[in-house]
């Protein structure tokens, strides 16, 4: 999925860094919209995960409190191992999204400087 939105976010910034006059920003801007519905599920999904193993990891750390099992340490451990990478991964769909918006807007502002109307429908 990294590799995925860095790809497209790559290319969308290569195609408003050039500016080119036949490039159809509706167009584009349609299908931007048709990303960032596949990256924010994606999201979605992710911040599930990363709630649950968030609070598994703490359920087990306060169990690990009251009651020392060297099981409980093993788990507590691989949880934890486990959360930083669900959290690093969160953090770049989040702020991929988020330049996904930045980039949908900068595709509306050429839209209005060229004159046509936005067109809200989806």
């Amino acid at each position: 999925m990294k590799k995925r939105m860095k790809g497209y976010l790559g290319k969308i910034d290569k195609i408003l860094a050039e500016d080119a006059p036949e490039t159809d920003y509706e167009e584009l801007s349609r299908e931007q919209l048709v990303q960032i519905g596949f990256f924010m599920h994606e999201r979605l999904v992710h911040l599930l995960v990363t709630l649950t193993f968030s609070v598994l990891t703490f359920a087990v750390f306060f169990l690990l409190l009251f009651q020392f099992f060297p099981a409980l340490l093993l788990l507590f451990i691989l949880l934890l191992v486990l959360l930083v990478p669900y959290i690093m991964h969160y953090y770049m769909l989040e702020n991929g999204v988020q330049r996904l918006y930045g980039q949908y807007d900068e595709m509306k502002r050429r839209i209005n400087k060229g004159g046509k109307e936005i067109d809200h429908s989806l």
